[in-house]
């Protein structure tokens, strides 16, 4: 049996390109060389084919790209024409007003330095990170298409756009001859802010949808289950998952979704990953594994039974008791989201441009 069996393969929107059902991140688990090969490989052995980054992965910004880029000098020297491998661009990098955002100055650089940390002559996926307000669209769609046409990458995409910008970006991008073919997006079982209006504009563009954050950074697991774990994200100091969101409430609320999911001999994990996929707009789950076990759980999501309509009905129920409902959104997703650059400074704690704020509609 080869590792494709183990693996479905989803079609991204219109376009010929295929992605794996669940793909790695490297956002906070790539940190060291042993560790990137040692999830790199597991998730390689399982079909895992699709493995995304972006330039300020880390910690410290960029180490995540250096440290696959050793593994594509290494065990994966001779699949280069198997894998998918994507990077975004748009949040701070580099000190100075050419370090961030949407400009074509900051993609073009951010894009050529990626390649070179990956060790790879072209990405097969190129993001903007986030919607620039002050940027004009058809600049920042400029430079991604400029990408395709280089051959510095295959396809392009955009990450965490409101729906207005989803809409004018991909028609941009079709009349530049090089369309979108992928939107990235924050989506799980506790943050639902792309239902509706997001995820009509990515089907209706012709785009496929990759979530990340589905397991809600490692809320929709077992580590939360009875409180807040000394070990786990959310009681750190540092990191976006913030100790004041797991609430008793919350906890409640996760104990019992996990009670259906043991119902249907699943974990948590599973169930929520599942959750997402019953949408047929989603074309990938982009986790972030900080352990090989947890990449195998994942990947068994595939063969998991279909929701009867009584389950999705308990979960509705389960979660319309977080009132207001809960969210996953960390400050700087909340500042991707926002359309006001003054706005999205102040909640990421960016200095100011220097450069006058020019807004423009979208």
């Amino acid at each position: 049996m080869s590792r494709y069996d183990n693996m479905t393969y989803l079609r991204c929107g219109k376009s010929g390109l295929k992605l794996p059902l669940i793909s790695l991140g490297g956002w906070h688990n790539f940190e060291t060389p042993d560790r990137a090969r040692e999830l790199t490989l597991k998730a390689w052995d399982m079909g895992i084919t699709h493995f995304d980054f972006a330039n300020n992965y880390g910690p410290p910004p960029g180490s995540a790209e250096i440290n696959f880029g050793h593994l594509m000098k290494s065990d994966l020297a001779a699949h280069r024409d198997e894998l998918i491998i994507s990077s975004k661009a748009g949040y701070h990098m580099w000190a100075g007003p050419y370090g961030e955002w949407g400009s074509r100055k900051y993609l073009t650089a951010s894009l050529n330095q990626s390649l070179k940390r990956l060790q790879v002559d072209y990405v097969d996926i190129f993001y903007s990170h986030r919607f620039d307000p002050d940027t004009p669209l058809d600049e920042t769609m400029g430079a991604l298409s400029q990408a395709v046409r280089e051959g510095k990458a295959l396809y392009a995409g955009i990450s965490s756009y409101p729906a207005k910008a989803v809409k004018k970006a991909a028609k941009i991008m079709e009349g530049l001859g090089t369309p979108l073919v992928i939107n990235q997006s924050s989506y799980n079982i506790l943050d639902r802010w792309i239902e509706g209006k997001v995820l009509e504009e990515t089907a209706d563009a012709g785009l496929g949808m990759i979530v990340f954050c589905p397991l809600a950074q490692g809320l929709l697991t077992d580590r939360y289950l009875k409180g807040i774990p000394h070990d786990s994200r959310a009681a750190s100091p540092t990191g976006f998952l913030k100790s004041d969101r797991v609430t008793p409430k919350l906890v409640s609320v996760l104990q019992e979704l996990n009670s259906i999911a043991a119902s249907r001999g699943q974990t948590l994990a599973r169930m929520a990953l599942g959750w997402i996929l019953k949408d047929p707009r989603i074309c990938s789950l982009l986790i972030g594994a900080s352990r090989p076990q947890q990449i195998e759980d994942c990947v068994a999501v595939r063969n998991d039974a279909p929701f009867t309509d009584e389950e999705l009905q308990n979960i509705e129920t389960i979660l319309a008791k977080l009132n207001p409902p809960a969210t996953s959104v960390t400050p700087v997703e909340a500042a991707v989201q926002s359309t006001t650059k003054s706005t999205a400074k102040k909640l990421i704690k960016l200095k100011p441009l220097t450069k006058p704020s020019n807004k423009q509609a979208i």
